[in-house]
């Protein structure tokens, strides 16, 4: 496969994801600084070589609204969570940020997944906040959500991982779909 066919597949791919999430998201999980779901090319090192949503995923009208199209290089913060996650297991390919609320975190708790929590007051100075929150959850294996309640002027956070964009939405979907009747 050429690079350019393996770039249209992994736009295609998370292209696909944009529009179930548009469609079947709950609104309510999106935070105020946006969602983003991306998606890694194989062996990426580079927020270059991971694509996601330009301009972010936000609430518009109370529903989901993709700002802009699925890009190679339309998202930093959630391509370093990818990047991170890809370290420690390169078949983890894709992640997504969706907002954080006590309920929801104890919610996730309760079910089947993996989950880490980092406290952003233990970041060593110099570092950036999700190249080590991540890599101190990833150490041993990488976790399914990586969740934080946030600190001054940081909002708090959940960060979906899967190997694919379709996993990550499904999660949300399924997340979606358990807080219909929930105060988050």
């Amino acid at each position: 496969m050429t690079e350019r066919d393996d770039k249209i597949e992994v736009l295609d791919i998370l292209g696909y994801a944009v529009s179930e999430l548009k469609e079947k998201m709950d609104p309510r999980l999106i935070p105020e600084v946006g969602s983003n779901i991306v998606y890694a090319r194989k062996g990426a090192r580079s927020p270059a070589d991971v694509a996601g949503v330009e301009g972010r995923i936000v609430t518009l009208r109370k529903s989901v609204h993709p700002v802009g199209e699925c890009a190679f290089g339309a998202s930093d913060h959630v391509a370093r969570i990818v990047l991170t996650a890809m370290r420690f297991d390169p078949e983890i390919r894709s992640a997504a940020n969706i907002r954080f609320t006590e309920p929801l975190a104890m919610l996730i708790e309760d079910m089947s997944f993996s989950v880490c929590w980092f406290d952003r007051e233990d970041e060593p100075p110099g570092i950036q906040t999700m190249d080590w929150g991540v890599a101190s959850c990833c150490r041993d294996e990488v976790p399914d959500m990586i969740l934080d309640r946030g600190a001054v002027g940081k909002e708090p956070m959940i960060r979906i991982l899967g190997t694919d964009p379709s996993s990550v939405a499904n999660t949300i979907i399924m997340l979606s779909s358990r807080i219909t009747t929930m105060e988050i």
